[in-house]
């Protein structure tokens, strides 16, 4: 008996917490895409209609921003993340002296959550308090930067704020990366006399794929999760110019009463993150398989 239940510990421990999942990650998302399929308004009905709430969602101005601003939101915040992120971790690489001092600074944005970093940039960036008003200070009356009240420029807001917060932590990524190249092949091309740039070039970075990939995967998923970020900067606004499919999401949900346009636009959200996430898996499965 005592063997029986020393076997069965195990599978008795972690029966609670895979029951959570099972019910509240993947019943709900099958709960999801039933009503995704429904005519639910303000309350849930569950006879199925068909891709309505779909045909809906694509015809829908205001998700054609959100899926814009995505996209615009998504590319921008990736590749300067990234970019900015792999010049501080080669720079911090070249074992300056202050160099824990400077990497507390860089990772310190990571430590705030993103309520508090939307806040804090909205302050910044408001032209009655922030940047501007300091700059006309300074005796520039002409002085303007009124991006966060400009639908066309507002969602370039976001992306200065996301960025801010996001590229520490690439940093600190790309830096473990740096550190885990073998250094006996650095020395040896340092002792043929190439160049440090193209011992980056050439040696060092390719060597990282897997962490370009990885920091990719991470950025990504929170560039179309984006929502704190957002209602704390912008709300939204001005209008719904820097809507993203997750406030559009929240806003048709709460809003407007609206659950089965909110089910719809969350399947949306859910499959594209699959898009990205399902071919990364893949490759790593294939790959310590082989």
């Amino acid at each position: 008996m005592m063997e029986w239940m020393e076997k069965q510990m195990p599978k008795l421990v972690l029966a609670p917490s895979f029951a959570a999942s099972l019910i509240f990650v993947y019943g709900f998302i099958g709960w999801t895409a039933w009503v995704s399929l429904t005519k639910s308004k303000l309350l849930p009905r569950y006879d199925i209609v068909g891709p309505i709430q779909y045909q809906r969602l694509f015809d829908s101005p205001r998700w054609d921003v959100a899926l814009s601003n995505l996209f615009v939101f998504g590319f921008l915040f990736i590749v300067i993340s990234m970019l900015l992120g792999l010049v501080l971790a080669i720079l911090l690489d070249q074992k300056i002296r202050t160099e824990g001092v400077i990497r507390t600074i860089y990772l310190y944005p990571m430590a705030l959550s993103l309520i508090v970093t939307g806040t804090a940039w909205k302050w910044i960036l408001n032209p009655g308090l922030g940047f501007e008003a300091m700059v006309q200070s300074w005796g520039w009356d002409s002085f303007t930067f009124g991006w966060l009240v400009d639908p066309d420029m507002a969602i370039y807001t976001v992306v200065i704020a996301g960025v801010w917060q996001a590229s520490g932590f690439v940093m600190a990524l790309f830096l473990a990366g740096l550190r885990s190249v073998d250094q006996e092949i650095i020395k040896a091309a340092q002792v043929d006399g190439i160049p440090t740039w193209r011992i980056y070039s050439s040696i060092i970075l390719p060597s990282m794929a897997a962490v370009f990939l990885s920091a990719f995967i991470v950025l990504a998923h929170l560039a179309i999760k984006s929502f704190d970020l957002v209602i704390a900067l912008t709300g939204g606004g001005p209008g719904y110019a820097t809507d993203l499919p997750a406030t559009y999401m929240y806003t048709m949900a709460f809003a407007r009463g609206d659950i089965g346009q909110a089910a719809s636009s969350a399947m949306v959200m859910m499959m594209v993150v699959f898009a990205i996430v399902v071919p990364y898996l893949y490759s790593e499965l294939r790959a310590r398989n082989d």
